[in-house]
């Protein structure tokens, strides 16, 4: 699969930890002794190890790594796997990603978001010869959704599936914790709140590895951010993303794909796991 930039860098993940602790530049000064001056320029991507080791921890994040972030020092491993495609499309001056994925042996297949264009997913559909029966949504931004349409209009008798918590128009609403299958493939459904109302993360198991597509709750080295509730997202990930077994595979809605054993080791946001 072609390789993915991280999607946030260290200064995107220091600005999601201040907004989200709500802590003042002025206060972090006060707590660190890093001046004002240099906490914005900090903010402003510019690299002082020394400064941003300080703030890190009165901010909840694990300085090693957020260090390893601003040097580009990791990237996650590249994923390979029968049965999963991640596709990477163009919004605005970002890209947003979207899964497909099928049983090998039934030939049953489903999307996962639809990111601005899902031509070529359904492509590969028609490629393979596969029956896309579902689309799951992981949460109703516009980014991850826009191209609905093309998915329904490829086999109207595909069922757009949504958490109740966070509705979409003609889809069909589930509750948290409800399963579903995708021919012999388990599909469990977790909710990872704090980004959106209904943020839902779908744990895939059946393939050769376990599958998380988790939408915008989780990144390579970062997360979404709790644009509803930060410490919702938060807590959400750390008890329905890490607590899953370490070869997980993460689907984000944008960057690369990751593992939870990765995101353990490497994740600023989540320092207890170091």
């Amino acid at each position: 699969m072609t390789s993915i930039s991280l999607e946030d860098n260290f200064e995107d993940v220091l600005g999601k930890a201040l907004r989200g602790t709500g802590i003042a530049d002025g206060v972090l000064e006060f707590l660190t002794g890093v001046p004002e001056e240099t906490i914005a320029k900090l903010k402003d991507g510019e690299f002082e190890e020394d400064a941003l080791r300080k703030v890190a921890s009165p901010l909840g994040l694990d300085a090693d790594t957020l260090v390893e972030r601003a040097k580009e020092a990791w990237t996650p491993e590249p994923v390979d796997l029968e049965g999963l495609c991640q596709y990477n499309t163009v919004y605005e001056d970002m890209t947003v990603n979207n899964y497909l994925v099928w049983d090998p042996t039934s030939r049953e297949a489903a999307l996962f978001d639809t990111g601005t264009d899902a031509g070529r997913a359904i492509g590969l559909v028609n490629e393979l010869d596969l029956k896309l029966t579902q689309l799951f949504l992981t949460h109703t931004h516009l980014d991850h959704i826009m191209d609905r349409a093309a998915v329904e209009a490829h086999n109207p008798e595909v069922k757009t599936l949504v958490c109740a918590l966070e509705p979409a128009a003609g889809a069909t609403r589930f509750q948290p914790g409800d399963a579903f299958s995708v021919g012999t493939l388990r599909l469990s459904t977790r909710l990872t709140k704090g980004h959106s109302p209904g943020g839902t993360t779908y744990v895939i198991n059946g393939l050769a590895r376990p599958v998380a597509i988790v939408g915008d709750a989780l990144f390579a080295q970062s997360m979404g951010g709790g644009m509803v509730s930060y410490q919702d997202a938060l807590a959400t990930n750390r008890a329905e993303l890490f607590s899953l077994q370490d070869d997980t595979i993460i689907c984000p809605g944008h960057g690369p794909m990751t593992t939870v054993g990765e995101e353990k080791a490497h994740n600023p946001f989540y320092p207890e796991f170091k």
